[in-house]
């Protein structure tokens, strides 16, 4: 086998996706505990203490409690380089979300044991469905009071659609729990209590389930639940079938409490060896690129400014399709049609980087970037020279017009506001005989403007005067005639803004004002995004 394909296998590159509060940031960071890369946790919820969330690296993140971008963090676990896209959980943020999902090849969906499928799950479920990724579930918070499994295992099935296949299955009632009994296997692993909350390695015992001291361990109680539950399981349930996982049919399922580490070291090796390697990726013109492939490929999918706050530096982060990556190689930048080398390549364990000399397909690497690339872009051999599949593009739903407070400062604030559009954290718009100085804003959730006003004003030095709009749909403005859209009728209801490429944008206050438009200017149509970008 070649040392390509050899490292292929070995890669896995997943998305944790949840409802806020579900206790993704958590579980994120315990299994950075059990591969090694962390040797002491810091629990999420001790916010007020200096220790945070190691995922969690802006600062407005550890005083909130919340993830607001999504974290690229790696660590090698039992053979395996595990590239783990810790994803905001906030629906204000779920456009980062969306991005991010492109980059992985399968997602651990996490549930609360007591609250179950919840809105942003479902939301976040349908993008992976449709894109065909195998999903893991996690039911966690399993220290606590939760549901009954089986009727977990039945929403799963009634809200999403999506069958259940327990690998795990719980031991013990309400919150107290002993165990994991491991379907697969056969094997019983029982959690020694300790005082450490979470932040060590849990203990365990293993054994059969017809070990005498297993049996003595667990009291007959317990013991006899289990039995009925692995019957019932065995003769209601559904077959294991890999087949109907890798197309997002059947979804395994695990049980545990990322918070004290109860059946985390179990859920990470049996996802490791479930989970698919890299996937090929789609190409515009409807090809596939198969990681396999010798000549390099990749493409950005997230771009970061400011991680080093002392440096000011802007990482383009690019997820590896094909080929091997190897330091202060030159790539074709289709964007651009220029080659550019890639200097300074970095991976992540939140803020620590260390510098990479070689990569390979599923692995995620941060670029130093001057300002030359943008989200979706892709790079390539220059004998390729390919153009992967656009990026989805949502429309804003809440606008404000934005400028500086101090006109002294107006630099800063013209540079935050560029490369905060860039990241994807805000689209930008400008509207025609207004000054340089002021901007229309658009975000998806009304947190996204906070983070804005936060960032400006910490990252760049720039205050903002921000007055929201009452718009709260756009559309872009396509006309075979470009002098329609200048002569555009009915603009007392709303307003004509170019987006950052100079494609026209109206925004007006409900769908009822669109169509009043729409009835005075034939020939015009409206599109829920610009005529050359997919959408979700």
């Amino acid at each position: 086998m070649s040392e390509l394909l050899e490292k292929i296998r070995k890669r896995r590159t997943f998305a944790i996706i949840s409802h806020p509060d579900a206790g993704k940031t958590t579980l994120t960071e315990k299994l950075l505990l059990y591969g090694g890369a962390i040797h002491l946790a810091g629990s999420v919820k001790a916010r007020k203490s200096n220790r945070h969330a190691v995922s969690d690296w802006m600062e407005i993140e550890k005083q909130r409690g919340i993830s607001v971008t999504s974290s690229v963090l790696q660590f090698d676990y039992d053979g395996y380089r595990v590239n783990i896209l810790d994803t905001p959980g906030h629906q204000d943020f779920s456009e980062d979300t969306y991005r991010t999902l492109m980059a992985a090849d399968s997602a651990v969906m996490l549930i609360d044991a007591a609250k179950g499928v919840e809105p942003q799950t479902k939301k976040l479920f349908w993008v992976c469905h449709r894109r065909h990724l195998p999903i893991f579930t996690f039911v966690n918070k399993l220290d606590r009071y939760g549901r009954n499994p089986f009727d977990l295992m039945d929403e799963l099935e009634q809200v999403l659609g999506i069958r259940a296949y327990p690998i795990d299955w719980p031991i013990g009632i309400d919150g107290n729990y002993k165990g994991v009994y491991n379907r697969m296997e056969n094997t019983i692993q029982l959690f020694e209590e300790d005082g450490s909350h979470g932040a060590k390695q849990l203990k365990s015992t293993t054994g059969s389930l017809d070990d005498p001291k297993i049996k003595e361990m667990l009291g007959e109680e317990l013991y006899e639940n289990l039995v009925n539950d692995i019957e019932l399981l065995d003769m209601a349930g559904d077959e294991f079938d890999m087949e109907r996982v890798n197309k997002g049919e059947l979804t395994p399922m695990f049980f545990g409490s990322a918070m004290t580490n109860f059946g985390v070291q179990s859920f990470l090796e049996k996802f490791l060896e479930l989970s698919p390697e890299p996937q090929p990726r789609a190409l515009q013109n409807g090809e596939i690129i198969d990681p396999a492939n010798e000549k390099f490929s990749a493409f950005v999918f997230k771009i970061q400014a400011n991680m080093n706050p002392a440096h000011r530096d802007r990482i383009s982060f690019i997820r590896i399709c094909s080929g091997k990556f190897e330091k202060g190689m030159t790539v074709y930048h289709k964007q651009s049609g220029k080659p550019i080398k890639l200097a300074q390549p970095q991976q992540f364990m939140a803020q620590e980087r260390t510098i990479v000399e070689e990569a390979y397909p599923g692995d995620i690497i941060g670029l130093f970037d001057p300002g030359i690339f943008g989200i979706g872009d892709s790079l390539s051999d220059n004998s390729l020279k390919l153009q992967f599949e656009d990026f989805p593009v949502f429309p804003p739903e809440i606008f404000a017009r934005v400028q500086p407070k101090d006109s002294l400062k107006r630099k800063q604030f013209e540079k935050g506001i560029i490369q905060l559009s860039q990241e994807g954290a805000i689209q930008v718009f400008k509207q025609e005989g207004v000054g340089m100085e002021s901007y229309i804003v658009g975000v998806v959730g009304v947190l996204q403007l906070e983070v804005l006003e936060y960032r400006l004003k910490n990252e760049y030095s720039a205050q903002l005067v921000m007055n929201q709009l009452p718009y709260s749909v756009a559309r872009w403005v396509y006309a075979e005639d470009k002098k329609a859209v200048e002569n555009l009728k009915g603009l007392d209801n709303g307003m004509l803004v170019y987006d950052k490429k100079g494609r026209p944008v109206i925004l007006v206050n409900n769908e009822w004002a669109l169509n009043w438009i729409l009835d005075r200017n034939p020939g015009i149509e409206f599109l829920t995004v610009p005529a050359d970008v997919d959408q979700i």
